[in-house]
């Protein structure tokens, strides 16, 4: 009998802003979740996944105690929790951009702090409050940090002197009138596991294959692939016109007589300057198709 398919890998996911990305990230590395609006145990077609839904910020508290194996988060709550874990690696991805979001200090447009140094005995208002109060302590600088529990553009200038807020392309700040005076943290998704869960044999085969397939869906993210025939004459002016990831796969084109098939990868913004290029090169039968994943 096969003891390992009793097993069980305890893992949370992040509920709210990033659970929609990261279902469709789990869906392109080949696992089918599938959740109601007020389920917090959703279901995955893997027996030896047990899901529970958190929010971000509670997460690498649960993984540190060992009351979840492993888990996704932020980058910025492991930091806020002071949570010992073992980060398995990042993945770079949010709710609007695969790119890091930025916890800023801002201040309205007029406001004469221009620097950390001014917050001397100032009121700061943020949901990342141990954090900021770290960053202050090493700036030399002492003022009052509170929690806030949303809307927290809208405190400056009456409520509070300045927040601390989380930005991806800074347009929620601009449209409020905010400045931003300086950058605390970046922040990405991590896949974090408690020690004890990192050091178990099956959990941790379980958790790098699940980072080969997750990495592998986030490599695929702007790149697609490319086929097309190139006929006798054309291969040399053909070949020149890919930007490739790595040299193109060409093979004899069966039934012809010099014909060859080319397939490639390539970044997908570059696809529609390209294919252009390659017709006018001599490429015939050109096929554009999406990636799930690209394993390096």
């Amino acid at each position: 009998m096969n003891t390992s398919s009793r097993k069980k890998l305890r893992l949370g996911l992040p509920k709210g802003s990033l659970q929609e990305s990261t279902f469709r990230l789990f869906q392109k590395a080949g696992w089918r979740i599938a959740s109601t609006s007020r389920s917090y145990a959703p279901y995955i077609d893997d027996d030896e996944i047990e899901i529970t839904l958190l929010r971000a910020q509670e997460m690498s508290r649960y993984v540190e105690q060992e009351v979840l194996d492993a888990g996704l988060t932020g980058f910025d709550w492991v930091q806020e929790n002071n949570s010992d874990v073992h980060t398995i690696c990042e993945l770079r991805y949010a709710k609007q951009e695969f790119r890091p979001v930025r916890w800023v200090l801002a201040v309205p447009e007029d406001s004469p702090i221009q620097s950390p140094r001014d917050l001397e005995g100032k009121r700061i208002a943020t949901e990342l409050v141990q954090y900021t109060r770290r960053w202050l302590s090493e700036q030399g600088v002492s003022a009052e940090v509170e929690f806030s529990w949303g809307a927290t553009e809208a405190k400056v200038p009456n409520l509070v002197d300045a927040i601390v807020e989380l930005t991806e392309t800074g347009s929620s700040l601009r449209a409020n009138k905010l400045r931003i005076v300086e950058e605390l943290l970046q922040s990405t998704t991590q896949f974090i596991a408690n020690h004890n869960s990192w050091q178990d044999d099956w959990k941790r085969s379980k958790l790098e294959g699940m980072v080969i397939l997750l990495q592998g869906a986030l490599n695929a993210e702007s790149k697609v692939g490319l086929k097309m025939n190139v006929p006798p004459g054309s291969f040399e002016s053909v070949v020149k016109a890919l930007p490739a990831l790595n040299q193109p796969t060409i093979s004899p084109l069966a039934g012809t007589e010099g014909w060859k098939a080319i397939e490639v990868v390539v970044d997908e913004y570059v696809v529609r300057n390209i294919i252009p290029e390659l017709r006018r090169a001599g490429a015939v039968g050109i096929i554009e198709y999406p990636l799930n994943k690209v394993i390096y």
